[in-house]
């Protein structure tokens, strides 16, 4: 088997696609020996947050000496970005040879006329086998989609369960209320771990208390109004969380101190249970983390910034994001999204914001919305707007149009941000 003939293999298994449950996976895994068995977990749930929370936690267990898996989804920059051990992607050759396994397993499943796992569970499957082979100390887990039945949720050795900001999102698949995605989400708690939560609306917080009293488990809550004199910047930030002062992170945005935050609360559930993570590490950590497509700077003169703000919640942190980072300025955008996304309300909240608009269809996505619908969406907000055929000519044009003072901001699907990263560079 190539590489690419083992990801074409990963990719086939969306062939089998049915009912969401854990039972292929879960034989699978027994196939492969349970290697989910021989590690530990900090398993992160939520709408919004998820990968920075995983890029500080993991990053500063990382300074502290440990060796740390990781895995994400969804990826802006290579497939193999979403298995990582100390920040190192998986090799094609070692992905080559665990799909071969996984592969092997699948087959003897369908002879014994039980279900093959999906291509995110087989994902799965994968990096679990990779991250026992690693030997890693922690495995700092993303969940894909919810949480109750996402693939991740196999895993049983959870120490802390991370839930970021919950808001709407994936309707059709998690539920139509708040409460019903929270149930979701909380679904990664486990007996014995921690749970620690961001600040929740009401409902969700309702949902996350009683999971966690169910299952008889300590809940520790961010709490933001403790999270003092936040020195913004669109490269470096700091700010002071109860007792530490001058948190410096380099990751921008508001939003990013309600992560980092989260973040250290989860460090600190880690040295509760035994694992030894100095101050230095935490802080060295987070100076280091680097999380790209989160209000992230691509070049300057013009300020080119791009943003994977893809639902209602992000789309108000984005703006928030503006007005705090970039009062005064004229804005250009660039957008793509999903057309399964509430994609209304990105742009109500976002488009009057734009003195010109430019939309792009998102590539090699069968779920993408034409760049000619968004356009036509978006003029009701903005008077200027123009459909892109290529995420090259909206770079271009947005470029042409922009003074040196101005500033562009690319957000909407992670999925074409990676192109657009590239494109940005390949042209400086």
């Amino acid at each position: 088997m190539t590489y690419e003939e083992a990801r074409a293999f990963l990719d086939s298994c969306n062939q089998y696609a049915g009912e969401f449950t854990l039972e292929p996976l879960r034989a699978m895994l027994e196939k492969l020996g349970n290697p989910e068995r021989q590690l530990s977990f900090v398993h992160i749930a939520g709408t919004n947050g998820k990968g920075s929370v995983l890029a500080f936690v993991s990053t500063a267990l990382k300074e502290a000496g440990y060796r740390v898996g990781r895995y994400i989804s969804p990826t802006i920059f290579s497939y193999r970005e979403r298995i990582q051990v100390n920040e190192a992607y998986i090799s094609r050759e070692d992905l080559t040879l665990l799909a071969e396994r996984i592969r092997a397993a699948g087959e003897e499943l369908l002879a014994e006329g039980k279900r093959h796992p999906t291509t995110f569970e087989a994902e799965t499957a994968l990096a679990l086998l990779w991250f026992a082979e690693q030997h890693c100390d922690l495995v700092v887990l993303e969940v894909g989609r919810g949480g109750l039945t996402d693939a991740t949720n196999v895993v049983e050795n959870t120490l802390v369960a991370a839930l970021a900001s919950i808001s709407m999102d994936h309707m059709d698949f998690l539920g139509s209320t708040l409460g019903a995605i929270a149930e979701q989400k909380a679904g990664i708690i486990k007996p014995g771990c921690t749970v620690v939560s961001a600040a929740q609306q009401p409902e969700a917080a309702e949902v996350i208390r009683k999971k966690a009293a169910a299952f008889g488990v300590p809940l520790i809550w961010v709490q933001p109004d403790e999270i003092q004199n936040r020195r913004r910047g669109l490269l470096r930030q700091s700010f002071d969380y109860r007792e530490r002062t001058e948190v410096e992170i380099s990751l921008c945005g508001e939003y990013q101190f309600e992560n980092a935050a989260l973040a250290l609360e989860v460090l600190d559930a880690l040295q509760e249970k035994g694992y030894t993570i100095p101050e230095a590490a935490i802080r060295r950590g987070f100076q280091n983390t680097v999380w790209r497509g989160r209000f992230s700077v691509l070049s300057e003169k013009p300020l080119f910034l791009m943003d994977g703000a893809h639902n209602r919640d992000a789309a108000a942190r984005l703006r928030e994001c503006i007005v705090n980072y970039l009062p005064g300025k004229r804005l250009l955008f660039i957008i793509g999204i999903l057309k399964d996304k509430e994609y209304g309300e990105l742009l109500r909240q976002t488009a009057p914001l734009a003195a010109q608009i430019l939309t792009i269809t998102p590539p090699d996505n069968p779920r993408a919305l034409s760049a000619k619908e968004l356009a036509a969406e978006a003029k009701r907000y903005c008077a200027h707007v123009r459909a892109a055929e290529s995420i090259r000519e909206a770079v271009d044009t947005a470029r042409s149009l922009a003074g040196e003072e101005d500033v562009i901001l690319a957000f909407g699907s992670l999925s074409y941000l990676g192109e657009l990263a590239r494109t940005v560079s390949a042209s400086l």
